[in-house]
């Protein structure tokens, strides 16, 4: 199993009146084929880290390796490169754009590869077969229930094939039975060349995954001793 995300020394800090300290001296080793759960109070810092892992955000100080190579934090088109490949990543409010359908909404994503429409809209169509949403190719998101709108964005996460999967409370707006499916779509994505790591309140969906986490003050540490 390989060391796939390495967080060495991660300080983030934000400032305003006065230095804001969210992230302090977070050291953890992300492992291919698991699958993490994030937990910890609202300001914790669990969206903070999980922007830092996306390369959304950068860090203060410290720094983050992919596949044992450090990120250049200040190369924003590898940056870039990297997130289209390698990473997806799952909002809790989805993020879908109004004025596209479901089909368009997933496949638009696919061109940040290589502009290959063709290859982009077969393959979006592919994914919404999986995920159960072949009859709303044509419906647009305010036509979607919360659970339909959520497999969409888990469809796009999902259309890069990527090997990082990032989902930041993604049922946090979904009652319990349809955030229960799509825990249920979310974990059947596992495979060994795959980390998914997804920030969540609730304690049953984050007790099911390999490995528990806690982000806390600023640091964060293992529930169940999984690095």
């Amino acid at each position: 199993m390989n060391n796939m995300i390495i967080l060495k020394n991660i300080y983030k800090n934000y400032y305003s009146s006065k230095k804001i300290e969210v992230l302090k001296n977070v050291n953890f080793i992300f492992k291919t084929g698991k699958i993490y759960s994030l937990m910890g109070p609202s300001g914790s810092g669990k969206s903070t880290l999980l922007n830092l892992i996306s390369l959304i955000d950068k860090p203060s100080s410290g720094y983050i390796k992919f596949d044992n190579l450090i990120i250049d934090q200040e190369d924003n088109d590898k940056k870039d490169n990297i997130r289209s490949k390698k990473i997806g990543i799952i909002y809790q409010d989805k993020n879908l754009l109004s004025d596209f359908n479901v089909l368009e909404n997933i496949y638009m994503a696919r061109l940040s590869l290589d502009n290959n429409k063709k290859k982009a809209v077969s393959d979006a169509k592919d994914i919404i077969r999986k995920v159960g949403l072949d009859k709303r190719l044509s419906h647009f998101p305010s036509q979607l229930s919360g659970g339909e709108s959520q497999r969409v964005a888990i469809s796009r996460a999902l259309i890069n094939s990527p090997d990082i999967i990032l989902a930041d409370e993604p049922t946090g707006n979904l009652d319990y039975n349809n955030a229960k499916e799509i825990f249920k779509l979310l974990f059947s994505l596992k495979n060994k060349n795959r980390i998914i790591i997804f920030a969540t309140h609730n304690r049953h969906f984050a007790n099911i995954s390999d490995c528990k986490l806690n982000l806390i003050n600023g640091k964060i540490s293992s529930i169940d001793g999984g690095n």
